[in-house]
């Protein structure tokens, strides 16, 4: 997740060029700078400099366009926020981050120049095992096929309480809650739900997607081999069912 855009940024700060700051197939290791996504938005965007595409301080969010597939977007706070486990998530003033970056929905399929079905895109976040960069970053793009069908076989059994999904997605298990509009925070709805958010909160992650008229919230957990990277879901190369 977020190696090729990784490439760019750093190439952005450094002033190296993508094409010369790794060899193709770039593996990131530990030692990689955590703090890339951060530095770009509170050191060049918030300057008026590249490559935010959006950068809106009023509203506190600033969209990037991600290499990693023609389409992607990265919605990001301004301020530091780090990831599913900061607190300030969960403050009543904070912004909704998820119905912010959902705004900005018909950007994907002007990049790839025809009309991409709302049902056919997604929202993901990544836990704090499963993300690469230590600030927060939605990432908005199409959806997965075998979950948009997974979804649509199994939408009788989405409701507005949480439940497992009857199926599993790559080995892994999600619980689902249908939501009548995007007004609540994703985050304090998971919340809501945790005995001990302030320890939990961390090793989940969350996907937004439309289901009939409203949406579904997926939730996944770490657990095992499972680094609850919602991001799985999402098919940066936008192969919708249509195309």
């Amino acid at each position: 997740m977020l190696k090729s855009f990784l490439l760019l940024t750093v190439a952005v700060l450094t002033g190296i060029s993508p094409a010369l700051a790794s060899p193709p197939g770039l593996v990131i290791h530990k030692d990689h700078d955590p703090d890339v996504l951060w530095k770009l938005v509170h050191g060049r965007c918030a300057r008026g400099l590249k490559p935010c595409t959006v950068y809106d301080e009023t509203h506190g969010f600033a969209l990037l366009h991600s290499i990693e597939g023609r389409g992607q977007y990265l919605l990001i706070p301004t301020e530091k926020v780090t990831g599913m486990e900061s607190a300030v998530l969960l403050r009543p003033e904070q912004p909704n981050y998820f119905a912010e970056a959902w705004a900005y929905r018909e950007r994907v399929g002007q990049d790839y120049h025809r009309s991409i079905p709302e049902s056919e895109l997604s929202l993901a976040i990544n836990s704090a095992h499963g993300r690469s960069q230590n600030q927060l970053h939605i990432h908005l793009d199409c959806i997965d096929v075998r979950m948009r069908a997974l979804l649509d076989r199994n939408t009788a059994s989405i409701g507005p309480s949480w439940s497992y999904l009857p199926e599993s997605f790559n080995n892994h298990h999600y619980r689902a809650l249908y939501l009548a509009t995007m007004n609540g925070s994703p985050f304090r709805i998971l919340a809501a739900n945790l005995a001990h958010p302030e320890e939990e909160m961390g090793n989940h992650t969350l996907i937004v997607t439309p289901l009939g008229t409203g949406y579904v919230l997926l939730d996944d957990v770490v657990g095992g081999d499972d680094r609850a990277s919602g991001e799985e879901i999402q098919d940066h190369r936008c192969q919708g069912r249509g195309n």
